[in-house]
Order: C-alpha cells, then structure tokens, then sequence
C-alpha cells in the first residue's frame, strides 16, 4: 500500500497503557508484592516508563530489555554522582525486595524529580545557555570516569552512523516521494553526501582525544528542570564515548530551528562557537540528521497513522527549507573561506 493510501486508515493516536489493559494490572500486582512501600498509584509516561507513587514517595520505574543495560544505567548515575555531579537522578534499588524482573524485562527505580509547571526548550536564549553550561558540567566530570567506563561503553562513530541513516533514508525514499517533491528529497540527499564527503575527509576531528562519556541524545526534553528551578540532565540510555564535540554538534543541531539557522547566532555560545572554525564540524553541521530521523522513524513506526506525528515531521521538513538552504550555503562558503 502506497504512502496516500495508508494515511487513508483511520490515523490513531498512540495508546498508553493504562489502567484498564491487562499487561499494566499484571505488571501493576507484581510491583506491589515487591515494593516494600504500599503503592497507591502507577501511570505509564511512555513505553516501559512508569510513575509509581506510594504512600511515601514517588518513584520513576523503567524497563530494560538486558540486564547489562540497567547495570550501566545504575553503576553510571552513581559514578558522576561520586564525581560531583549532582545536577540528576538516582538509582535507589533498595526500595524492592529484589530486582524487579517481569515477562522478559528489567526494571530499574529511580527518584522522581518533580518537573517545573513551564518545561524547558531551547526556545528561549537563557535556557539554551543554562542548557550548554550543564552539558559543559557533565562533560567536566566524565572526563574523569573514561578509564572505568571504556570495556563497558561503544565509541562515536559518527560517520558510520549518519552513512547508515542516509542509507535507509535513501531505502525509504520509494514512500517519502509520496510526501516530498523530488526537489526537496534530491536536495536533501546532496546536503547529505556534501557533509558526509566532508568528514571522511577531516575523520581525525571526531576521534581525536581527549575523550569524555558523552550523553548521546541532548534534545529539549533530556534537560529537566525541577520545582526549585534547578536544571538537570536525564535520561543516560545512549551513553558512549568520545570528545566533546560530538554532543555539542548535536546540541548545535537541536538549537538551530529556534535561532533561524543563523551561524552568527550559533557562534554567540562559547562552547560551540570554538568549533565553527574546524572544517570537520562545519561539514557536520550541513547533515539534515532531524529530518531523516524523523522520517526513517514514522516509517519503522508506522507513525504516518498518526496525524499529529506525520505534521510535525512534515513541518520540520518544510517550514525552514529556505532557510536551512541558505544556512548550508553560508557553511559551504565559510569553509572555501577556511580552505584559502
């Protein structure tokens, strides 16, 4: 069935489980034989995330497909904890009776960190820098913490990575077509080989030391600010190691819509603005990493059944084409600039 043809079914919002479905009762009975505080209350957030509230406390419970993945979870937040960085969740497995281990998967508890009424996004200056300054902090303290983690974590590959997302953007292209003109997908696809080509050919930058752990996925809703009006990081799922300007090129990337694509605005953030001169970076910065995200993802997803989800994709798409254009206009002439 064609792309058209689908978004002809009934497009269905995503479902959370809730208290009526039979997997939540069960899992919801087997968390309360193990909680050694009476639980008055549980709601999923998303997939394998719950909020448990019993009469004392209120816990995040979330589920992992290994064991090994919960352990580094756990081990990790403990560690930059340790190490002086407090400014996140913790573990605290002392509240059940035993691991928690239902039909096929692990869970692990963590503290609840009550969010802020007004959540934080890179829409606005101040928060963007509170946002780099944090992730400035956290890579401070993991510097220090390579050695322990470098059996247990993958190294950045970013090339590889994006080759391979281009690759299956490429592969999807039969369906995306139905969406996007064949302007906007060649477009697209050349942006991406010219940044590709770009950093194969300056690889040194992205595997040169010094290494930290970095976060993996610094998008909005991975800064949590608390009641008090505290920032945290959260959320460690796709922990690896590598230097620092990994993070920060996709940090560069999540901010981008909300200033424009303006370069100059970019390089108003110390902690970016030493890398606009490395033609590695700038050759990375051109790479539509977002929009072949999103759409691999409603693909893998079927999310095109979703109304909301298919807008938003398509909006990402489309509304700051022209100025995404100009943006990797202006990268391809800074870097001529660097080449002379």
């Amino acid at each position: 069935m064609g792309c058209r043809g689908m978004l002809t079914q009934v497009m269905k919002m995503a479902v959370i489980k809730n208290g009526g479905d039979d997997y939540f009762n069960r899992l919801l009975s087997y968390f309360r034989q193990q909680f050694k505080e009476p639980i008055v209350k549980m709601e999923q957030i998303r997939d394998s995330v719950y909020i448990v509230k019993t009469e004392k406390n209120t816990y995040v419970v979330k589920g992992y497909s290994k064991y090994k993945k919960l352990i580094i979870q756990e081990t990790f937040t403990g560690t930059i904890r340790q190490e002086g960085f407090e400014k996140t969740y913790v573990y605290v497995p002392e509240i059940v009776k035993e691991q928690l281990f239902f039909e096929g998967e692990y869970f692990g508890c963590m503290e609840y960190l009550e969010p802020h009424p007004r959540p934080f996004t890179f829409y606005s200056h101040k928060n963007r820098k509170e946002g780099l300054r944090l992730l400035e902090e956290f890579h401070f303290v993991t510097s220090s913490c390579v050695t322990r983690y470098k059996t247990l974590l993958p190294y950045s590959d970013l090339h590889a990575k994006w080759s391979e997302r281009l690759r299956i953007f490429k592969r999807n292209c039969s369906q995306i077509c139905y969406f996007l003109n064949e302007q906007c997908l060649n477009e697209l696809l050349e942006w991406a080989q010219f940044s590709l080509n770009g950093m194969k050919e300056n690889e040194s930058f992205f595997v040169k030391e010094p290494y930290v752990i970095l976060h993996g996925d610094v998008a909005h809703h991975n800064f949590l600010r608390d009641t008090s009006g505290n920032l945290h990081l959260i959320d460690f799922d796709l922990i690896h190691i590598g230097p620092e300007s990994i993070d920060l090129l996709q940090y560069a990337n999540r901010i981008l819509p909300s200033i424009g694509w303006s370069i100059d605005q970019l390089s108003q953030y110390q902690q970016i603005s030493k890398f606009l001169k490395a033609r590695a970076f700038l050759y990375a910065l051109a790479f539509p990493t977002d929009i072949f995200r999103e759409w691999n993802r409603i693909l893998r997803e079927k999310k095109h059944e979703n109304h909301h989800y298919y807008k938003y994709v398509l909006e990402l798409t489309l509304n700051q084409l022209s100025l995404r254009r100009k943006f990797v206009e202006k990268l391809k002439k800074k870097l001529a600039k660097i080449d002379i």
